[in-house]
């Protein structure tokens, strides 16, 4: 089939959508896994101490999926989407295998460099593959579709493993669900999903897009003379006002997120919750975040995306001071449930905002860029949050993580232009 006959649309592309959701489900399955035992390891079969040491496993998963991010949408817009996301699931793989069988906590810092490798190809090109597919109508839409079917197949796992590691022990029962769905993983994009990079080719014929970036920064057109990786990078790091703003929102949500993947699990069994109570915590923050996105994503598509990114923020922010101040179960549960639903407001909402401001040409490069840094905030996260809590406690570091994400929508709202009114 030629560029030229391709239909954009959810509904006329359904099949192959709904093919990637369910790969973007396994796809957070995986990371899932290690939600609410990996850290519980470090310290019950390693006896480690320090939380810096404990949160190295981060730093290497977001830094190297936050390079994998970058290299997925820049080598997604050269060659192609479906090898991209078929690599990404054979680094996967072993990640599995080897936390079950590793002698040491370096095995399992090296099995997280394999993890991020795996997120940021996979995660990356799913995302630009239903971006492709449905055009700019429904982008908002798309986005909350597989984000809702990463983050809660992400929960579903996280509490998962929580029982059968409260069952069965921390190692090796709760992985091997892991392994399976690696391998399906694996067996579907090889042999079911279709190259989608034709769709962003049609996009470009059929719209005439001129990219929000560029135009307000007086560069060359696209269509005269395609900018440079380094021009799209600048661009969206800095020199566009809603592309700097959405990355730097990316970068402290997901800062967020490695201090509770982190630390929270932690702080937890050190208050004396059971591990089963730890297990729901862990997995009720991505699952309200998950079920969340089926609104958001549609909602930023009527509504617009920045005041929903702000609002996310503001009540991240909230949710993460109810675990400093909370002393009961159901008050650590509430703060869950608000970061589920700030980060279900700001995630697919972010990345439709890229979208919306990049040329689809180039966007698979510039959303590459975005997840470049919005998984730096998981190595930044962690880092501080280790630091913090090794010089003043656990509850320090959770507070200074919920005031930086504050002051993060402080920015965005002083900052960031609309991007959907702009179609």
């Amino acid at each position: 089939m030629g560029d030229s006959q391709l239909v954009l649309g959810l509904r006329e592309n359904w099949r192959q959508f709904a093919l990637l959701v369910v790969v973007n489900a396994f796809v957070g399955a995986l990371v899932g896994m290690e939600r609410a035992v990996l850290p519980l390891i470090a310290e019950v079969d390693f006896a480690l101490t320090s939380r810096a040491f404990i949160l190295s496993f981060l730093i290497s998963f977001g830094i190297v999926k936050a390079l994998a991010n970058l290299f997925a949408g820049h080598f997604s817009d050269r060659f192609g989407r479906k090898w991209i996301l078929v690599a990404g699931w054979l680094i996967g793989v072993p990640v599995p295998l080897l936390i079950v069988f590793a002698p040491s906590w370096n095995w399992i810092v090296f099995a997280n460099v394999l993890l991020g490798m795996n997120q940021g190809l996979c995660w990356s090109t799913t995302v630009i593959m239903k971006i492709d597919l449905v055009g700019p109508r429904q982008r908002g839409l798309a986005m909350g579709l597989n984000e809702f079917a990463g983050y809660v197949a992400l929960a579903l796992m996280a509490l998962l493993t929580g029982y059968l590691a409260a069952t069965y022990g921390l190692r090796p029962v709760p992985f091997l669900p892991g392994l399976a769905i690696a391998l399906l993983g694996l067996l579907l994009s090889l042999v079911f999903v279709r190259e989608t990079k034709p769709y962003a080719r049609r996009e470009a014929q059929i719209s005439g897009h001129q990219s929000i970036a560029l135009a307000r920064t007086k560069s060359p057109a696209p269509n005269a003379t395609a900018p440079s990786f380094t021009e799209i990078f600048l661009l969206t790091s800095w020199k566009d006002r809603a592309l700097f703003a959405a990355s730097q929102a990316g970068l402290f949500n997901n800062l967020n997120d490695g201090m509770v993947w982190g630390l929270i699990p932690l702080y937890l069994a050190a208050v004396g919750l059971p591990l089963e109570q730890v297990a729901l915590v862990a997995a009720l923050y991505p699952g309200v975040w998950g079920f969340g996105q089926l609104v958001t994503g549609a909602l930023s598509d009527r509504w617009g995306r920045k005041r929903l990114i702000v609002a996310g923020m503001w009540i991240q922010a909230l949710g993460i001071i109810l675990f400093v101040i909370g002393s009961a179960f159901w008050v650590y549960a509430g703060g869950a449930i608000l970061l589920g639903i700030g980060t279900a407001l700001v995630y697919p909402t972010l990345i439709a905002a890229v979208s919306d401001v990049a040329h689809p040409d180039w966007r698979a490069t510039s959303v590459g860029v975005y997840r470049l840094w919005r998984d730096l905030g998981y190595a930044l996260g962690a880092l501080l949050a280790g630091i913090v809590a090794d010089a003043f406690g656990i509850p320090a570091a959770i507070a200074a993580i919920g005031a930086l994400t504050f002051v993060s929508g402080v920015i965005v709202a002083a900052v960031m232009y609309e991007t959907w009114h702009a179609q």
